[in-house]
């Protein structure tokens, strides 16, 4: 395939990772390998910024600022939920391509995200405009189908298993048979988070908090609920729970949800522990109930981040800059996991479409018969992804992050409103 001259351009959309930086450090290292690419920029607010010019000059940063995004949370670049739905706001995006000869697409995001760029990059191709189009995972919620895992997904479980450890050293002390703890965590539609707090539990000691898990994945029964609490407690000084804030009833409708949606139609979660805490103080006289809301935190953690999940997500934004300049595009790079007893993980392909707004659920089989605990399968799926701590270097006691420059790209066009 002949060799396509011209500039990069990085996006970010979504929900921030703990490691999603580490992806755009990826692609710019890898893209100031190759000749044929000339520039490296980056839009600011994903798909907000490409609509607006909001370009900034990535080849221009430092190269200590570029190594720091590796372990720098939130989204460096700025992010966004905003979806693009006229004629014209695709228009504008390809216009923004052209005046910038924007000819490698790289969007880091979620279902939503892929969906976006695949109709990007039709749009390109009925217009006859040569673009190679790449997306590159990234969710905590670990739900995107054709690929093993997502990253942000092994550092989000670190930190909630290490949460759950470290509540669990409170509660024992303060509990006397008496004491009900909840964890609520992100996860809209799938359990994976939740599942990872199972991670907390020492190897052959089953009775380790969390003791309860709540998945989306099996419906909520408020008297099954009560019965799992009380069997606990007639054996331990408190019961643990984790749960997703997903967590749906019988009929398959949130427990807790806000009227409100978000630009693609998501419902605005959070209020299941709350739920769940309300029904012990109703119901279990002389039980006390605390919650717990990591909220933001469990995306933003680096302290915790994991090391292979931070490598993953670098390898990740390298295998997207290669496979475009091979001639790929339409795709999405996928984490693959090697078919041996010792883990390893290389990167693979799949078409966008089959990413765009589909789900993968957490496999049913991984959960126990009792619909509130782990097997040994999810167990050997989630340790490997954990794994290693993430250097962060700290300036007087605190966390030193990256700090990018960006240097705004010239405008060319005129202004355009959303």
């Amino acid at each position: 395939m002949a060799e396509l001259v011209g500039n990069v351009l990085v996006g970010q959309s979504g929900g921030p990772t703990a490691v999603i930086n580490a992806s755009v450090a990826g692609i710019i290292a890898e893209a100031l390998n190759h000749e044929c690419i000339e520039e490296v920029y980056g839009a600011l607010n994903g798909v907000l910024g490409i609509l607006q010019e909001d370009l900034v000059d990535l080849a221009s940063e430092s190269q200590q600022q570029i190594r720091a995004l590796k372990h720098t949370p939130g989204a460096a670049l700025g992010t966004c939920r905003f979806k693009l739905k006229k004629p014209a706001d695709f228009e504008r995006v390809l216009e923004v391509f052209k005046a910038h000869n924007i000819r490698y697409f790289f969007y880091i995001g979620g279902n939503d995200s892929q969906d976006t760029a695949d109709k990007i990059s039709k749009l390109a191709q009925q217009q006859n405009y040569e673009l190679r189009v790449i997306g590159v995972p990234k969710t905590i919620d670990n739900d995107l189908p054709s690929t093993d895992h997502c990253p942000g997904y092994g550092s989000v479980i670190k930190y909630i298993a290490t949460t759950a450890r470290e509540i669990a050293c409170d509660s024992e002390a303060m509990g006397q048979g008496d004491l009900v703890s909840i964890i609520e965590v992100m996860g809209r539609s799938a359990g994976w988070i939740a599942a990872g707090a199972a991670l907390a539990k020492r190897k052959d000691h089953p009775n380790d908090p969390p003791h309860l898990i709540y998945l989306p994945e099996v419906p909520f029964d408020q008297a099954k609920c009560l019965e799992d609490i009380k069997r606990v407690l007639k054996r331990e000084r408190f019961c643990q729970i984790v749960v997703s804030e997903g967590l749906t009833d019988s009929d398959g409708n949130y427990v807790s949800a806000d009227a409100a949606t978000d630009a693609f139609g998501h419902a605005q979660l959070g209020g299941a522990g709350d739920f769940i805490k309300e029904l012990v103080e109703n119901n279990l006289p002389g039980v006390k109930a605390r919650l717990a809301k990591p909220g933001l935190m469990q995306r933003a953690a680096a302290h915790a981040a994991s090391k292979t999940d931070a490598d993953e997500a670098f390898l990740a934004g390298q295998a997207a800059v290669k496979a475009a300049i091979r001639g790929e595009t339409d795709k999405m790079v996928t984490l693959v996991r090697g078919d041996t007893d010792h883990y390893t993980c290389e990167t693979g392909l799949t078409t966008l479409s089959d990413v765009a707004n589909n789900v993968k659920k957490l496999p049913r089989e991984w959960i126990n018969e009792d619909g509130v605990s782990m097997n040994f399968q999810f167990l050997r799926y989630a340790q490997p992804l954990i794994q290693g701590e993430v250097a962060v270097p700290y300036d007087n006691g605190t966390p030193s992050f990256a700090r990018l420059d960006k240097v705004r790209v010239d405008k060319t066009l005129a202004a355009y409103i959303a």
